[in-house]
């Protein structure tokens, strides 16, 4: 059973969120502020629920903090849907973020869908090691090194490089990625897959040959993992 640690300080609404998460089998944990969620927070957790707007540690602060010792699945949830929020959220490390009110399928539906790319993989798949001028991407253990440092990235911007990565070369599509990294259709000013595509950049150190970059985007299309030539 998959453990859910939900942080929301309105009591009606993580009552229900519980209610609804318990229902679809998951165990829930409920927190109702930062600095309460930062104690109950350990290995068991399987991904967080964040609500930003909270007394005593707000969600922002909260997610900063968690990240120092943890990489478990951060979903912010939000009634101040503002692009200051979307962008400190991901920047600090959030996989995704959703602004209230939400419909609480989809929410099931993309907490399924972080579950399972964040899952340990068969030997089979293990072996699938990607490897791309110094960078080695191996998805049994979650990890990406580059000449054997081990880079600090999240789930879902492991996901979405080893996505790239497969595809090096070729254009692959906001839609698509939105749907295979997310878990979510690619929505009307959605900016996430834009914003964890800012933080690989930022994450990933500069090619040997004076700065090459590793991704290009193609205005309308999507983006695409460049070949050293």
């Amino acid at each position: 059973m998959n453990k859910i640690l939900l942080v929301e300080d309105d009591r009606e609404i993580s009552a229900s969120l519980k209610e609804l998460l318990e229902m679809e089998a998951f165990e829930v944990v409920v927190a109702y502020d930062g600095e309460q969620a930062l104690k109950l927070l350990d290995d068991s957790i399987d991904v967080i629920l964040l609500d930003i707007m909270m007394p005593k540690k707000n969600g922002i602060e909260t997610l900063k903090e968690l990240r120092k010792n943890y990489k478990t699945p951060v979903i912010m949830l939000t009634a101040r849907d503002t692009e200051l929020d979307q962008t400190l959220s991901f920047e600090l490390g959030a996989d995704q973020y959703h602004a209230k009110p939400f419909k609480p399928r989809t929410l099931i539906a993309q907490i399924g869908r972080i579950l399972q790319s964040h899952q340990p993989q068969n030997e089979d798949q293990s072996a699938r090691i990607l490897k791309v001028e110094g960078l080695e991407l191996n998805p049994g253990r979650q990890e990406a090194s580059f000449h054997e440092k081990v880079l600090d990235l999240t789930g879902t911007e492991f996901t979405l490089l080893y996505l790239l990565a497969e595809r090096i070369g070729q254009v692959v599509s906001r839609e698509e990625l939105s749907e295979k990294v997310l878990g979510k259709r690619l929505t009307p000013f959605d900016r996430a897959i834009d914003m964890h595509v800012s933080n690989l950049r930022r994450k990933l150190p500069g090619r040997e040959d004076g700065g090459y970059h590793w991704f290009k985007t193609l205005r309308g299309r999507g983006y695409l993992m460049v070949a050293k030539k």
